[in-house]
């Protein structure tokens, strides 16, 4: 199942999900610092989205309420919610 995820609060602006069940398939950010994005993506791929969701929520940037990886666990739990 792909999906397409708008960030709110970072500097990435959206978030592009492939899941095949709780399995993640493949995720790229659009913005945001490219080498860190590309290191969580692939970090992620394979693992069980509820896994990648315990392990990333809650992670801020700097005094931001959120970030990169926090946005992904948002956008893994909408993705399964769907």
């Amino acid at each position: 199942m792909e999906t397409v995820y708008k960030t709110k609060g970072t500097c990435s602006t959206q978030i592009n999900l492939d899941l095949d069940g709780d399995i993640i398939k493949s995720v790229s950010f659009t913005g945001g610092c490219n080498g860190n994005l590309q290191g969580i993506s692939k970090l992620v791929e394979g693992m069980k989205a509820s896994d990648a969701i315990a392990r990333l929520e809650g992670i801020r940037c700097g005094f931001k309420p959120t970030s990169c990886p926090d946005q992904l666990a948002q956008a893994l739990k909408a993705a399964i919610n769907a």
